[in-house]
């Protein structure tokens, strides 16, 4: 019945949240894992600030080290964020035979690899279920619950802030500015907002998700990105009115072991049970070979989904040293990476075009994909009264990327197109 101890690097939200659970469910917590577990010291920034937890003082630091080197800590949790210095912290915990729970999902989709190695090395764990989906158990899940499948296909909303925008913007007709300056003075938002509205965060989680699902090394760089800053309300009313929601999603599919992986403002089918997820939730969609379709849902931040998932792994790790196999259970690359060409990435597509309103543009707009390929499932031209110009909204049937580069490269050259508005990849 020997204690576990911990130490936590980072008392914001999340490691408050951390510490609210581990004290409050302690009797539930000791019945798992047949010992106590103890928050033996706190990482902070400001010994003296006010907080909205009662902690002992003397349970707080100032010098990470004071818990990575303290030979009592068995675990270290960290919650404090950052990439190149909370690296080497967690390097020098693990070398030291410490486990680690984690919570970066900046750290894990940059430097996951070398992080898993000296765990590896070390034979401690190393466990990061946070650093995706807050309260979702998606990482243990594919893990676990697909070891015996082939996974074909992860899709997800893994950002919050920018489901939020979006649903806000199809539910009430808002412009994207507006929403977004709201989305900020209730917090869902910061200050920056580039890293969630340009797709970056969710481009880490889809590094994440994507390495583990398909046990290849896929790194940030290897993902194209595009965020939701250019998505308009026009656009968003558009899609409505063909059935389709618009969602910031997360798309990682595998065929015949070549994988592309993408962050983009995606045309959702409305009975897809994807277009359905709104405000700050996420959702992640699995496709497996075995199992076929299922998805998972709740609550992707916050203080208390997020602490619980971080508990989950701390309770994983305590029994792992019970059972004396720490390290034994890491999930390690095997397969080589090979990623899809634009010739080899396909998807329905939709397009929105400002053209001249005359005599034989859309025959000219439906040759250029003629030409190249490309069905088409629908075309609707419109006159809009707010400019001269005609609305071509067009949806494609799969599609090669490579194909609807030309499409649009032709678009360039004809007189008759003003421009074009918008390019969504369609799914469901």
């Amino acid at each position: 019945m020997k204690p576990v101890k911990v130490g936590l690097l980072g008392l914001g939200t999340v490691g408050t949240g951390v510490v609210r659970i581990v004290e409050g469910h302690q009797v539930d917590l000791e019945s798992q894992v047949g010992s106590p577990i103890i928050i033996e010291k706190v990482l902070v920034q400001n010994k003296s600030k006010a907080r909205s937890i009662n902690i002992d003082p003397d349970k707080l630091t100032e010098d990470p080290w004071e818990i990575i080197h303290n030979p009592e800590i068995d675990v270290v949790v960290e919650v404090m964020g950052g990439i190149e210095q909370t690296k080497g912290y967690i390097l020098e915990a693990l070398a030291r035979g410490k486990h680690v729970v984690t919570a970066n999902k900046d750290l894990m989709a940059l430097h996951g690899p070398e992080i898993l190695a000296k765990a590896q090395e070390q034979q401690c764990d190393i466990l990061y279920e946070a650093s995706v989906a807050g309260g979702i158990p998606i990482i243990r899940t594919l893990i676990e619950g697909f070891s015996s499948d082939r996974i074909t296909k992860i899709m997800g909303i893994v950002n919050g802030t920018t489901n939020y925008i979006l649903s806000k913007m199809s539910q009430e007709g808002a412009a994207y500015a507006d929403v977004l300056k709201e989305a900020q003075e209730l917090g869902y938002a910061e200050a920056d907002p580039t890293s969630d509205v340009e797709g970056l965060d969710a481009a880490r989680k889809m590094t994440i998700l994507a390495t583990l699902g398909f046990r290849a090394n896929v790194a940030l760089e290897d993902v194209d990105v595009k965020g939701i800053s250019s998505v308009s309300r026009e656009d968003i009313a558009y899609g409505k009115r063909l059935g389709y929601e618009v969602k910031l999603l997360g798309i990682a599919e595998r065929q015949d072991e070549f994988i592309s992986v993408s962050v983009q403002p995606t045309m959702v089918r409305n009975t897809h049970p994807i277009a359905g997820v709104n405000g700050v939730f996420n959702a992640v969609y699995v496709y497996g070979e075995a199992v076929g379709e299922t998805m998972f849902y709740g609550a992707g931040a916050g203080e208390l989904p997020t602490a619980t998932s971080i508990v989950a792994d701390l309770v994983a790790v305590v029994k792992n040293l019970k059972l004396g196999v720490n390290g034994k259970q890491l999930t390690l690359t095997y397969k080589e990476k090979k990623l899809k060409t634009d010739e080899q990435i396909s998807s329905k597509y939709f397009m929105l075009l400002h053209v001249d309103d005359r005599a034989g543009v859309l025959a000219r707009i439906t040759q250029a994909f003629a030409d190249t390929e490309v069905s088409l499932e629908s075309v609707v031209q419109q006159p809009n009264p707010s400019h001269p110009e005609a609305e071509i909204i067009i949806i494609t049937h799969d599609a090669s990327k490579a194909s609807v580069n030309k499409v649009l490269a032709a678009f360039n050259d004809m007189d008759v197109v003003k421009c074009v508005k918008s390019v969504y990849r369609v799914e469901g």
